[in-house]
């Protein structure tokens, strides 16, 4: 493997550059992103070593498209229409149904492999990025079955290089539980954040009296409406199905407040207690 062009020079893209080439600093790396600042920032800080164009696809080995989902659902068919037979295509996106619904029938879909690496920041472009990102974390492949054996091999090496723990799933049941562990999160911390906002008017308080709880709770909120707002588009369906059950333990907690019921306030918060013990070992 020679050429390695990275489609969205950004936090996850750029993270997987900075790994591909730590694993061989032969391997050349060409970004491509419709934000020239990004390709110029990604150049300075030696992410990739050169920029590019669709056109030069037909050249790459692998292919990592880390752009938002709906871009992806856009873009795929016509990246898989220049690249060779011999390439690897892999996107990066937090919903999977639809990325792969639009190219079930291409004509190169043994080329393309879809994974969501679990990993990331609240931050984003090229100076986000971060060696080592990944490793530890989990990557969902779908489809796995449906890409040519020898490029799954490839794929898997350099995951397993980078030290990632790989989990198999169908889209449709990919994007469903993704909604409850990831999507609603966002959207609790999005809101979350409006509240304070809305009602906190003066900027210097929430400085002053948020503590590492609002802090961390709230860190969410400031990704990138341009990434997010399109995974909630593509996974509507099961994004309102969390939103429903959040909203109705909302509800059914702040009864509990009004009926003054805190022995049910106290078995609630004990019970939910749990997720310590699922979520041990996870930063």
């Amino acid at each position: 493997m020679k050429n390695v062009y990275i489609i969205g020079v950004g936090l996850i893209g750029g993270s997987i550059a900075i790994d591909v080439k730590k694993l061989n600093p032969e391997i050349m790396i060409y970004g491509i992103d419709k934000n020239e600042s990004h390709l110029n920032e990604a150049l300075s800080l030696k992410i990739i070593d050169h920029k590019a164009n669709f056109e030069d696809i037909e050249k790459a080995d692998l292919v990592i498209v880390s752009i938002p989902v709906d871009t992806t659902e856009s873009l795929l068919p016509h990246i898989l229409d220049n690249v060779s037979d011999e390439t690897l295509v892999i996107d990066s996106g937090s919903t999977k149904a639809s990325i792969c619904k639009v190219v079930e029938n291409h004509p190169k879909r043994r080329n393309f492999l879809a994974t969501h690496p679990i990993a990331g920041t609240e931050f984003s472009g090229p100076k986000a990025a971060i060696e080592g990102l990944f490793k530890n974390k989990t990557n969902i492949i779908c489809e796995i079955e449906k890409t040519a054996f020898k490029l799954q091999e490839r794929a898997l090496t350099i995951f397993k290089i980078m030290g990632m723990n790989l989990r198999y799933m169908n889209p449709e049941a990919h994007d469903k539980h993704i909604a409850y562990v990831s999507h609603l999160s966002h959207i609790s911390a999005f809101m979350l954040g409006k509240t304070v906002i809305e009602k906190e008017k003066n900027e210097r308080d929430i400085f002053d009296l948020a503590g590492s709880g609002f802090a961390s709770t709230v860190r969410l909120a400031k990704s990138s409406p341009y990434m997010w707002t399109p995974i909630f588009k593509q996974n509507k369906t099961n994004v309102i199905e969390t939103l429903d059950e959040y909203i109705n333990n909302l509800t059914k907690f702040k009864e509990l407040m009004e009926t003054d019921n805190f022995e049910s306030i106290f078995n609630e918060m004990e019970n939910t207690n749990h997720i310590k013990e699922i979520l041990n070992g996870i930063d």
